[in-house]
């Protein structure tokens, strides 16, 4: 068998031979892997297009009949992945600058007052009592019932179902307080926070 026509190798593939697949797996990863990096100079997502390569035959080793020279099949492949990659960060980054340029002045203003509101929600949280505090993120942050947050901190339901009330209750008192006028997107910040 030659390693560059890989006719043989890619006969045992086509049958699931793993024992061919990881020798080929093993060969062709670090010389592909420095390919990708090459175009995309992210480790994560290079690693990412070469391993979809392989996934790909493996998947469908049919694919891999009309195949001539193995060698440039697969730095084809692992180019013609990234260079997609490649273009689609480029519209995406075009289609963000063309979104942020078109918003107006009044948007921006209220999700700067709308993140200042989850910042401080955040606070007042954070000086719940312990406990309470806990039980409160376990419901609005992990969506666990006050069933489930019962049996993992060993409580009853109804002692669960009080923490949560009584959190409700002071964070609506303080927000309250300290931002009496909301917008009505803020409001809908609220309502979604406090109700979900």
């Amino acid at each position: 068998m030659t390693i560059d026509t890989g006719k043989e190798l890619f006969l045992l593939i086509s049958k699931n031979h793993t024992g061919a697949f990881t020798r080929f797996y093993t060969l062709f990863f670090p010389r592909l892997l420095l390919t990708a990096q090459k175009y995309v100079r992210d480790t994560g997502v290079a690693e990412e297009i070469v391993q979809n390569v392989f996934l790909k035959i493996w998947e469908n080793p049919e694919n891999l009949e009309e195949v001539q020279h193995l060698k440039p099949y697969l730095y084809r492949s692992v180019i013609n992945l990234s260079i997609n990659y490649l273009n689609r960060q480029r519209n995406m980054e075009q289609h963000h600058k063309k979104l942020a340029s078109d918003l107006p002045e009044s948007y921006i203003m209220e999700l700067d007052e709308e993140n200042e509101l989850v910042e401080l929600l955040n606070q007042e949280i954070e000086k719940l009592p312990p406990q309470c505090r806990r039980i409160f993120r376990l419901s609005r942050f992990e969506h666990l019932k006050y069933r489930e947050i019962a049996e993992e901190l060993h409580l009853s339901e109804k002692t669960v179902e009080n923490h949560i009330a009584y959190a409700l209750k002071t964070l609506r008192s303080v927000m309250q307080q300290k931002r009496p006028g909301y917008t009505r997107r803020q409001r809908k910040l609220i309502v979604w926070f406090f109700l979900q």
